[in-house]
């Protein structure tokens, strides 16, 4: 077994390993993609702090751990074909090292829920379940009605303005994690697929009322983040701007639209995205070890 860092150039790879564990528990095709990959490692430490395992020259296991702030965010997975050969338990045992190395406090790792190995073998690693999260999905088979509000679109003079009410309207969610706006603006530049003319913003006179950040991946658009500030809560903002993402997604060939929401979202999200025809795709789980 031939144990090496990951590099940009394998992140198609490593997407599709990922792809091929969740098609083999789902039973159906994976919307995992390469995009998906990147926006998740776009500022990992590739040469510390990722793991690619290779048998005969094929990629069979991989994961890569980010520390932030007080906790360490990370995932892994084996492909089916080489699993309960102890891969997932050394993956994990690697990550925890190099967490214990850059004194993280607490390890977060994410899995499907379906995946009843995982749950067992995290459970043995001493963690435990701390939170689940849901990928909605809708098919756009026909047009979404015109929302009957004013919105606009992204000016790239008004970056640091959509960045804080993004950073306010998300304060009152699970394990908030403020990130300055340089930092923020840069990884969003940095993805392969940054599109601003799909970013969408309701305006209160000079004021960010709420916003939709959206982006295209192969599987369809991807609802990226949807943030109304608590002032303007309750005047149908969310709705609006996610049916016109919706009509925006069509307008450019895409028949499908896909978002991850926190399934205990405090603002009531999860009932906004039913509303408009969005259903439950694939569940994951949070799992959580305190490590110091």
């Amino acid at each position: 077994m031939n144990i090496r860092p990951a590099t940009r150039d394998d992140v198609a790879a490593v997407a599709e390993v990922f792809a091929s564990a969740e098609e083999a528990l789902l039973g159906r095709r994976s919307s995992f993609d390469a995009d998906a990959v990147i926006g998740w490692w776009q500022t990992i430490a590739f040469e510390t702090n990722t793991w690619l395992f290779e048998e005969d020259g094929a990629l069979v296991a991989a994961a890569g751990v980010e520390v932030e702030g007080d906790r360490a965010n990370g995932g892994g997975v084996v492909v089916p074909s080489a699993q309960g050969r102890g891969l997932g338990a050394q993956l994990i045992d690697l990550m925890e090292g190099r967490l214990a190395e850059e004194g993280a406090a607490r390890s977060l790792s994410w899995a499907l829920a379906a995946d009843e190995r995982a749950a067992e073998l995290f459970q043995l690693k001493g963690y435990r379940e701390v939170r689940r999260f849901w990928e909605m999905a809708i098919d756009l088979e026909q047009e979404p009605p015109d929302p009957a509000v004013v919105i606009e679109p992204f000016r790239e003079e008004e970056a640091p303005a959509l960045h804080a009410a993004n950073e306010e309207a998300f304060e009152d969610h699970w394990e908030p994690h403020p990130e300055p706006f340089e930092k923020w603006w840069e990884r969003q530049q940095g993805r392969a697929n940054h599109d601003p003319s799909l970013w969408f913003v309701i305006h209160d006179g000079d004021e960010v009322a709420a916003l939709a950040r959206n982006e295209l991946r192969a599987s369809g658009g991807y609802v990226g983040s949807l943030a109304v500030r608590r002032p303007w809560r309750g005047r149908g903002y969310g709705r609006a701007l996610l049916l016109h993402s919706f009509r925006e997604f069509r307008r450019r060939g895409m028949t499908r639209a896909t978002l991850g929401v926190d399934a205990t979202n405090p603002t009531g999200a999860t009932h906004l995205y039913e509303s408009v025809g969005m259903h439950v795709e694939t569940e994951e789980i949070v799992w959580e070890k305190r490590l110091a």
